[in-house]
This record gives C-alpha cells, structure tokens and sequence, in this order.
C-alpha cells in the first residue's frame, strides 16, 4: 500500500492535495465536498482588512450616525446588538468549517496595517484556525522604494504577528524577489514555518474606447506551474521551511513534478473551479495509481528526487539550461531561414 502521507506547517497530511484559497473554501457545503473528494486540508479565502474597515464604515454611517441632523430618527431604526460584521462572518464560517470537517483548516489573512495584520491573526488563532498562509499581495510600484525596504516589509508583518500568534505561519511569495532563496532563508529566521510558491499577480487591462483600467480574471494554465517547480527544486533541501506549490497544477503529471521537486503540498484551485470539487477525485487516484506502477513506497520517497540539491553545481546547471533551450528551437520546414 502505498502511503500518501506528508507533512506540512507542522500538520500531518493523509496526501498532498491542498485546495487553496478561493470561493469554494467559502461555503461550508463545497467544503464538505473537497473533503470528500479527498482535500488533506484547505485554505479558506483571504481576509482582506479594507473589506473590515469598509464594513465598519458602513454600519457606521448607516446604523450609528443616524441621528446627525435628525435627533428624532434615532428611534426609528434601532442599532441591533447582534449586527454581523465582516469579521464576524468570516470567524464564524471558519469555526463551522473546523467544527464540520475532520481535516485541518488554514486561514488566508491579506492585510494593509501592522495593527490588521496582529489584531486579525490573533482572532483567527482564537477562532481554531490550524495555521495561517500571510498574502502579502503587494506589488513595488514605487520607484522610491528599493528592494531592501520590499522584503523588509514582509519581514516586519511576520516579526510583529510571531510575536503574538503561535500558529505555524506560512508566506505566500512573488515571484518577484530579485533573490527569492536568500530572501526564503531571511523570512525562515524570522520566524515562518512554510512558503507558497507563488502568488499570481493579477493583471488589469485596457478597455480602448473608454480608456478605462478593467480588472480582468483568467484561471490558470498548466505552463505556469513550471516556475513554480524551478524554484520547489532550487530550495529544496536549502532552507528548513514547508514548500506549498500554488499556481497552474491542473493535472497528475504537474503535481508529480511538483513533489519530485521537492514541494510538500500542491494547493489547487482553477482546476477546481473549473471542474468542481470531485475533480479532485481522480487526480488523488491517478496520483497513486502512477506511485505504485513506478514502484515507490510513498510520497516521502518522491519527495525532491530531482531537486537541486542532488546536482553537483547547480549554477552551471541553470546557465547549461538556458544555453541549450536557446538554441534548440527548429523553424518548421517550409519556412525559408
């Protein structure tokens, strides 16, 4: 029999398969069928701190500035005591999840203030949560900012949350660090326990007649979790941190590379909305049917056989690579070169 089990912030895992943040993790009902599909654990969705303080803008002006101008209204709409806030919601959804489900529950927090990032991580460890992924979606647009002040940045919200929150911490990371290991090593020694490999930048567009920016939202594609599988295999072994691939695993071949890499979950997420949550199903089967037919006794096993960290000069592996894939493509016969 082969064994499926893996180890992640500290949690042990009956198989690899995250579903990740998204809209499925936000009802109870989708929750309960990604468990039964086979999910080891989830994320539920972010919380966002503008969403909080939007809300309480608004039960604010609506609930307890009723009166400004007209003493008289006051009586009119009373201020119920149990009026549900953002946060509530949110507190409550994931103490019915974690009262629901017999698998662990992670808490996504994307926050903007020192004083959200603390205040709202305690209430999530209050609340049950098994661990809490950081988003720090943050994109450098500020030609003022060096990239020294970015990792800084997500170096002080861990610093400050650690010391108040004793959940195991993951951070969800861009791509874009000029140094993404040493940056790794630097947030590990501040404290995380895990990183997510990585967070998908969404980007807006261009509507031409209007000359508006549009949001726009595209699923991802199986190409992008080729970036995600590099870097898996260039930290492996190279920091003491739980590796979470996130961002374009769609089928059993992606989430292998992924664990050959050396990652210890593979969150999931278009495929599942895409497909639904049984789509988890078949991938968890194909998943062992391939483990056993090559013969491997466990997920452990697989794990990072074909990091890095197995290669005698990974520089020159990198630069090898490069040079080849450059000169390897061949223009189709009937175009004249």
């Amino acid at each position: 029999m082969t064994d499926l089990s893996t180890s992640y912030l500290g949690l042990e895992l009956r198989n690899p398969l995250v579903p990740s943040s998204s809209p499925l993790t936000g009802h109870l009902d989708s929750c309960r069928r990604l468990e039964d599909a086979g999910a080891a654990a989830l994320v539920l969705p972010s919380l966002f701190e503008e969403a909080i303080l939007e809300d309480e803008r608004i039960s604010a002006r609506f609930l307890h500035e009723q009166e400004t101008g007209f003493g008289e209204a006051d009586s009119f709409l009373p201020v119920p005591e149990d009026y549900p806030s953002a946060l509530d919601e949110y507190l409550s959804h994931l103490q019915a999840a974690k009262a629901a489900l017999d698998i662990p529950v992670i808490a996504s927090l994307n926050g903007i203030s020192t004083e959200g990032w603390v205040s709202y991580g305690q209430q999530l460890q209050q609340a049950g949560a098994d661990a809490l992924e950081l988003n720090v979606y943050y994109v450098a647009a500020d030609p003022e900012e060096s990239s020294v002040e970015v990792e800084q940045r997500y170096l002080d919200i861990l610093a400050q949350l650690r010391e108040q929150v004793q959940l195991p911490v993951t951070m969800k990371l861009s791509p874009q660090f000029s140094s993404p290991a040493h940056f790794a090593r630097r947030l590990q020694a501040a404290g995380a326990r895990g990183v997510s490999l990585f967070n998908r930048f969404y980007q807006p567009d261009i509507d031409l007649e209007t000359r508006e920016v549009i949001p726009t939202l595209s699923l991802s594609t199986p190409y992008e979790s080729l970036l995600r599988i590099h870097w898996l295999a260039i930290l492996h072994g190279r920091v003491q941190l739980s590796l979470a691939a996130t961002g374009g695993f769609h089928e059993t071949a992606d989430v292998l590379k992924a664990l050959m890499a050396g990652a210890d979950v593979v969150h999931l997420c278009s495929l599942l909305l895409r497909n639904g949550p049984e789509a988890l199903t078949p991938l968890l089967e194909d998943l062992k049917r391939w483990l056993e037919e090559h013969e491997y006794q466990s997920v452990q096993q697989l794990k990072g056989s074909v990091s890095q960290q197995h290669a005698i000069d990974p520089a020159a592996w990198e630069r090898t690579n490069y040079v080849k894939l450059l000169g390897s493509h061949r223009s189709p016969d009937s175009v004249w070169r």
